[in-house]
């Protein structure tokens, strides 16, 4: 149908329904749309019925929308309106690329529609399409040349295409337009100059740079970053700097010189200053028994003391951190520091649980104190209390919810990853899985959200921090939270895979028949007391989802705008009976492989895989990746080991595979054989013990008649073995009790005697308690080594 042009009256109505949809006032559109459609004359006008469309969507009715504002662009397929109205429709669907097919279409009809052109630009941003942005950023200019957002937009796209010179060229053009007065400082005109700067940087023009910074400098805002810039650094004595902040007393001194320890003789001259201060203290009130004068308050050796638990603590000697740590907390029993770090001592040290039982110590002396109730959840939940970290957090949480539901609509990701490795220590796998769903959740959610900044940063002239945003959102995933949280997805789709979950039905069933008449009477009354204090728990929980489903349907009824529907349900049973585990595990690797390949971890990941897969090209490129980063890493080991050993017993892989496969592992293995290529191996990793470690289960997988070697091996702790830490010696332990050189239940009991003199406090080599079986011990030692992992 051609376009019919709407009477005065009508056309009147039509801009009304546009200032409508403009004021999100949705149900007022929808009558000035019904008082047009419904003249016969104009009922099949495609414009109205395309803004009714989308009036529609906007209330959240999707399908009527489509039908609208399809019908609206069939009945006028020459109307820029419609097209743009379709591509807008597209774009809530999160349909980018669909709505740029729209928006292009809308501007062959119309090429200098401006708020077509500012829509398409930010669909290009949001794609990352740099070459089109910059195309439309220039059409804008040319239409708007007296617009600030035209030069900016134009300037930002050559920045982000590398094209530096060009990039500062458009910003200092656009610079000498601003009316600023020399003396004035301007926040806007500030943070343009900066932009300016940040792109000289980049072009590695820093003594234009350092000039430019020079003459500029006044009417800056950010100090700061001027003098970062200009490179001053503040410096001073040692002696004098650790004076004054121990008699004022300044917790932090520490985290502000933490960064030195990577030098040994800083550290020494450090030690001896302040275990000089501590004895002189004790005995004369003065830093040095020379000084006469006005003598040091009580208060000084106390911080001291705590800096020197800080001390040892760093350098591994935690006998002597809790020392210093015990004397000052028995002087002054009521600062929330001491406690705190009584329990960051017992954490390196490998003892959770006393580590939580401190940090609670600290929580109790200030309960209003945020950040210490969130370090009290976190040593909970590494010491495997869920349910006691989530009434800790409760006391900040929105009353009238779950801690958890709260936690989970505010993003809270550090509670979510660390609830994750809880779960998957606890076995507890469908928890763990439907924390991680909502991880990620959280990303495609914040990837979403740019869209709100690609025009707010340009007219608020947030030049510098817009750039940033942009390249975080183009490795977001690369964040440690989304790290964490797709590794332990990935690690129990892979235990999920090799050891699928029983119906618990079946599995009583198959206990039943050995039981006898008595055993199973006394079964089933165990069972039908779990029965029924599951169904009242089942009770509990439906009464609280059907109160969060009336709230959540009364703030959507409240934000008729609320465009979004419910999110499908993350149910932990369904989670962890997945049919596919591996296709899951391969959702959460894709990202992984694309923004951090730089890490072995991803390609290891990978690696088991394709391994599980039988993949042997992709189990190549893998370990290939792997061994570029580091060919020397256990891990690697491990898998190139498995893998070779894999093709030898695939003897009818393609004649093509066979070849790829052997060329290139010929470029690994240089022709020696399994057992010679880990004899290498072991030889060359002769002081490290996470190497041997690899070794040893490896020659044990390869000829399971030398046992007892492997194990010797492994469970070294000679004075020439360098990474004698808790993580390690635990993971050893850890590997005596899986299965990894088979049965060795006598072996383990001696390591475990000779960990537990060599680190008396860990709780991991304590003496382990009658009633406590091998699983729960084995539980533990694999608790406290995915905590450990990433704090020594």
């Amino acid at each position: 149908m051609p376009n019919v042009q709407l009477p005065p009256k009508e056309n009147n109505l039509f801009k009304r329904i546009l200032k409508c949809y403009e004021q999100k006032q949705y149900k007022n559109g929808l009558k000035f749309c019904k008082m047009i459609l419904s003249n016969p004359k104009f009922a099949e006008h495609g414009e109205t019925l395309a803004m009714k469309g989308l009036t529609l969507n906007c209330l959240g009715k999707k399908e009527e929308a489509y039908e609208f504002v399809r019908k609206g662009l069939r009945n006028d397929v020459k109307s820029h309106v419609c097209w743009h109205v379709y591509g807008l429709l597209q774009r809530s669907d999160k349909k980018y690329d669909e709505a740029i097919k729209c928006y292009r279409n809308a501007l062959k009809l119309d090429k200098d529609n401006l708020q077509i052109l500012r829509d398409l630009s930010l669909l290009q941003i949001q794609m990352r399409d740099l070459e089109g942005y910059r195309e439309t950023r220039y059409q804008l200019l040319q239409l708007r040349p007296t617009q600030r957002a035209s030069w900016i937009g134009y300037a930002i796209a050559y920045h982000l295409l590398k094209d530096y010179d060009m990039a500062l060229k458009l910003l200092e053009e656009f610079r000498q337009t601003q009316q600023v007065p020399p003396n004035k400082i301007d926040y806007e005109y500030s943070e343009l100059i900066l932009y300016q700067n940040q792109v000289m940087r980049e072009a590695d023009l820093f003594q234009e740079s350092l000039e430019h910074i020079e003459t500029y400098e006044k009417q800056i805002c950010d100090k700061l970053l001027v003098e970062e810039i200009k490179g001053e650094k503040f410096r001073e004595l040692m002696d004098k700097f650790l004076r004054v902040n121990f008699s004022k007393g300044c917790p932090p001194l520490f985290t502000t010189l933490k960064s030195l320890y990577y030098n040994t003789e800083k550290i020494s001259v450090i030690q001896e200053l302040v275990t000089n201060y501590e004895a002189s203290l004790k005995t004369c009130d003065f830093f040095s028994s020379y000084e006469n004068g006005e003598t040091e308050p009580p208060t000084t050796l106390l911080w001291v003391q705590y800096f020197l638990a800080q001390h040892f603590d760093k350098l591994g000697q935690y006998s002597l951190a809790l020392d210093y740590i015990n004397a000052a907390i028995a002087s002054t029993p009521t600062l929330i520091e001491l406690f705190y770090m009584k329990a960051k001592i017992y954490k390196h040290i490998g003892n959770l649980r006393e580590a939580a039982k401190w940090m609670d110590e600290a929580q109790s002396l200030d309960t209003a104190d945020r950040f210490i109730n969130s370090k009290c959840a976190k040593y909970m939940l590494r010491a495997n209390m869920i349910k006691e970290a989530e009434e800790m957090c409760s006391k900040f949480t929105r009353e009238g919810t779950s801690a958890m539901e709260n936690l989970n609509e505010m993003q809270c990701m550090w509670f979510q990853t660390e609830c994750i490795s809880a779960y998957q220590r606890l076995g507890r796998y469908g928890d763990a899985l439907k924390k991680c769903h909502e991880v990620e959740r959280h990303f495609f959610e914040i990837t979403d959200d740019q869209f709100d900044f690609h025009t707010y940063c340009m007219r608020k002239m947030t030049l510098r921090a817009y750039i940033d945003l942009l390249r975080l959102e183009d490795i977001l995933r690369r964040h440690a939270f989304y790290f964490k949280a797709a590794r332990s997805a990935i690690e129990i789709y892979l235990k999920l895979y090799d050891n699928p979950l029983t119906n618990e039905s079946k599995q009583q069933e198959i206990n039943s028949e050995n039981l006898s008449a008595k055993e199973l009477k006394k079964m089933l009354s165990k069972q039908r007391r779990a029965q029924k204090k599951a169904k009242l728990e089942e009770e509990k929980k439906h009464v609280e989802r059907e109160r969060q489903q009336k709230n959540q349907k009364k703030k959507r009824d409240e934000e008729e705008e609320e465009t979004s529907g419910l999110k499908e349900e993350l149910i932990p049973e369904k989670l962890e009976r997945i049919e596919n585990p591996l296709e899951e595990a391969v959702k959460f690797l894709i990202p992984l492989k694309n923004l951090v390949a730089d890490n072995i971890d991803t390609h290891l990941l990978a690696f088991e895989i394709y391994f599980r897969k039988g993949k042997f090209l992709l189990m190549l490129q893998s370990v290939k990746r792997a061994f570029a980063i580091n060919r020397n890493n256990p891990w690697l080991h491990e898998c190139l080991i498995k893998f070779s050993k894999s093709v030898s017993n695939h003897s009818n892989l393609p004649d093509v595979v066979s070849k790829v496969l052997s060329q290139e592992m010929q470029k690994i293995f240089v022709n020696k054989d399994l057992e010679s290529f880990n004899e290498d191996f072991l030889k060359h990793n002769a002081t490290s013990l996470q190497h041997l470690l690899s070794g040893a289960k490896m020659m044990y997988f390869l000829d399971k008649s030398r046992q007892e070697k492997a194990i010797a091996i492994a469970t070294r702790l000679d004075e020439t073995i360098k990474d004698k830490n808790v993580k390690t010696l635990i993971k050893v332990s850890e590997a005596l009790l899986d299965g990894s050189f088979g049965n060795c239940n006598s072996q383990y009991e001696e390591y475990r005697m000779a960990c537990h003199n060599l680190l008396p406090f860990t709780s991991a080599f304590l003496p382990a308690a009658s009633e406590v079986g091998g699983h729960s011990a084995a539980l533990n030692h694999r608790a406290n080594c995915d905590v450990l992992a990433s704090e020594i």
